[in-house]
């Protein structure tokens, strides 16, 4: 059973039936079935044949209105059926009585079309048009006969084809419909996952920010007042902490803010690295030393984050597993790349075997602004950090 027809309002790309509007169809039965009437009445017929030759055609209209629009709309093929028969039986005898009748003809077959399905439609356009057909043939000659049974075959092949074509046109509209709801459908669930990934990708960042700044610095306090406990004169490690908690803050600050990194403030790549390599220094007396090869220039701000942030996650790395003796951090330019390395003689571990979120969110830092990290380092052995990222990155977000 084929969806109900929508009238009284324009239909949206999603709407299949937008070919089925019944406006123009019942404007054509309307004019079809009662233009002949006054020809009718003024005719030379009796007044009892005329009145009733007219009646019974006028009487389509609301026929339709009451029994046959309402099975059109709600897809009821028997009711529609019932309708048809009913019409047949007002236009047959009609047509008997003032052949003029058969006007309506051209309002009643593409009801026939609306209702039923093309091979039923048919057989429905060969019934109503018998009935002139066989009142032309009782009185009509020869050639008369003939020339009007080809008239009428005519016209039902023309009816037909014209109704397996529109049913045929009714059909691909709703196919076409029915794609364009579901590439409706799949695009709004590509838009529904492409926002829960850039809700999770956010997310990702906001814990990358948060372990490379707050939770860092949180570990460098306890690091610190831990020290200033264990010994007599604790006022260097309690300015120590002091101040690493000020820096927390700032970062805190930029964070919410959606600043840039605070080691990044006013300062160049390489003055912030000099400062985290002396703070780690100072705070845990490492020998720790800073050199700079090449030419420095600036660098787009999303290459300088990661810069950054990997120098703090290996420092931090350093401070809390290493227990080195000596630290180096330098930064290379090249022509088209700039190299961060950090070194350190401490304990070394396996590469293979890391856990936690530092390295892993570093690595995907490095990748994400199309740069590698390389991790060298073994049981004993020291650890060497090397990030290598495109000196000419596009400024995006880190």
């Amino acid at each position: 059973m084929r969806p109900p027809v929508r009238l009284g309002r324009p239909a949206g790309p999603s709407e299949p039936h937008v070919w089925r509007s019944l406006r123009g169809w019942e404007l054509l039965l309307v004019v079809a079935t009662l233009l002949p009437a006054p020809f009718i009445l003024t005719g030379d017929l009796p007044p009892l044949e005329r009145y009733l030759a007219a009646g019974l055609v006028a009487a389509i209209v609301p026929v339709y209105f009451l029994l046959g629009r309402p099975a059109i709309l709600a897809e009821n093929r028997r009711r529609g059926l019932a309708y048809l028969v009913v019409v047949v039986a007002l236009f047959t005898p009609a047509t008997f009585i003032e052949s003029s009748t058969t006007f309506a003809l051209f309002g009643l077959c593409p009801q026939a079309f609306i209702v039923l399905r093309a091979r039923w439609a048919i057989i429905v356009v060969i019934a109503l048009n018998a009935g002139p057909a066989v009142h032309f043939l009782v009185g009509a000659t020869g050639a008369d006969s003939f020339n009007f049974m080809t008239v009428i075959t005519i016209v039902i092949f023309f009816s037909a084809v014209f109704g397996v074509w529109m049913e045929r046109i009714m059909e691909q509209s709703e196919e076409r419909a029915a794609l364009i709801e579901e590439l409706e459908a799949q695009r709004a669930e590509v838009s529904r996952l492409s926002a829960e990934r850039g809700a999770l990708a956010e997310r990702e960042r906001l814990a990358g920010e948060i372990h490379d700044t707050l939770a860092q610095g949180f570990t460098s306090i306890i690091m610190l007042i831990q020290a200033a406990e264990a010994q007599s004169d604790p006022a260097r490690h309690l300015r120590l902490a002091v101040q690493t908690a000020r820096e927390n803050l700032a970062e805190a600050r930029a964070l919410v803010a959606a600043l840039s990194p605070a080691p990044l403030n006013g300062s160049t790549l390489d003055e912030a690295l000099v400062r985290l390599t002396g703070r780690l220094g100072e705070e845990t007396g490492t020998a720790a030393a800073f050199t700079v090869h090449g030419e420095p220039r600036p660098l787009p701000p999303a290459v300088e984050v990661v810069l950054i942030r990997a120098a703090q996650e290996a420092l931090a790395n350093v401070r809390k597993h290493a227990a080195a003796g000596r630290v180096d951090v330098s930064a290379s330019y090249g022509p088209e790349t700039v190299t961060l390395e950090v070194r350190d003689d401490g304990r070394g571990f396996d590469p293979t075997h890391t856990g936690g979120y530092g390295l892993p969110g570093m690595r995907a830092r490095v990748e994400q602004v199309g740069g590698t990290l390389r991790l060298t380092s073994s049981p004993g052995g020291g650890t060497t950090l090397e990030v290598v990222l495109p000196a000419d990155r596009p400024d995006q977000g880190a």
